[in-house]
This record gives C-alpha cells, structure tokens and sequence, in this order.
C-alpha cells in the first residue's frame, strides 16, 4: 500500500463503501464516516433503535466490501468487516466515536450504534 494511501486511512473522514445487497446481490454505495483508532478503521452510526441499517444487514450477509476514499486522494480498497457485537469492545470504540462527533449519549451509542471493524485486504493498491 501506497504512502498517501496508509495516511488518508490514518486520517479516517468520509468515504463511500460499496456493499453487497443481501437479497439482490447488487452493489449498494453509500458515503459513510471511516474512524480510525488506535491504529484500527471502524465504521458506525448514529444510534437507532427502531431498525438496522441496510449497509449493516448487507455486511452481515457477506462482510466484503469496498472502501472508496474520495477526499484529497482516490483510491477503491477491497477490504472485509467484522461486526462488533461484545458490550466492552463497543464502548471502548464509541467512547472514541462520540468525543470525535461531540456526543454526550455513550450508552445509547453502545447500545443502538452499528458498529464494525474494517480490515483493508492485502496491500491495497501499491
């Protein structure tokens, strides 16, 4: 992978990502804010209860994705998902999330927030 490439994902921001519908097996893209932590990518989302979000639903079916950086550089980064379901990991990734976004509602984000861990595969682009 590419120096300006580790640095854009080092600096997290908004992205698109490409999923896989989960009943049509279509491409779905949606812009989306990456958070990068402790030298980890996640994604998540404001705290709903009252459904899941499609682009959560997909990655559950099949975790493969595309991360499509689009700020300063452009790159499309096959990547794969991991859902983060454990109550302690979740905080403790929130807990970063809200002070980026300025939020003072931890335990609804815990509680409601879809929440994964993206892993870029291989390389990425050299």
């Amino acid at each position: 992978m590419n120096e300006a490439v580790r640095h854009a994902l080092a600096q997290g921001g908004i992205i698109d990502i490409t999923t896989t519908g989960r009943r049509t097996g279509l491409p779905r893209r949606i812009e989306i804010v990456l958070h990068a932590i402790d030298g980890r990518l996640y994604i998540s989302g404001m705290p709903r209860a009252d459904r899941k979000r499609s682009w959560l639903a997909n990655l559950e079916a099949d975790p493969r994705l595309v991360v499509h950086l689009k700020r300063g550089i452009v790159a499309d980064l096959p990547a794969v998902a991991r859902a983060i379901i454990d109550e302690t990991e979740r905080r403790g990734i929130l807990r970063a999330v809200a002070r980026a976004w300025g939020r003072t509602d931890l335990e609804a984000m815990v509680a409601y927030s879809p929440l994964v861990e993206v892993t870029i595969e291989g390389d990425g682009p050299a």
